[in-house]
């Protein structure tokens, strides 16, 4: 998976995620919080979290993103009329 874009979430100190899958085009939509409470380091450094009521992932499986062109179209040239010509109706 690969994160390809992410999101200020509804809820303060909350992003969105989205992530997909270059093989087969699988994205996932991961919804957590960037803070989270935790016990008071121990004498080895190690915290113990808590339960979180705040985090959701869906996950849909969609197209690959359209292959980009590796150049623009040449435009068509434009035809040229010749000055003198007469106009015949």
């Amino acid at each position: 998976m690969e994160l390809e874009r992410q999101f200020a979430g509804p809820l303060q100190d909350t992003i969105i995620q989205r992530w997909r899958d270059p093989a087969d085009g699988t994205v996932c939509y991961i919804y957590l919080p960037i803070t989270a409470q935790h016990s008071s380091p121990t004498e080895s450094g190690y915290v113990q979290y808590g339960p979180n009521i705040i985090g959701t992932m869906s996950c849909l499986k969609a197209e690959s993103p359209p292959a980009r062109p590796a150049q623009a179209p040449a435009e068509k040239k434009k035809e040229r009329t010749h000055a003198g010509a007469a106009d015949h109706r």
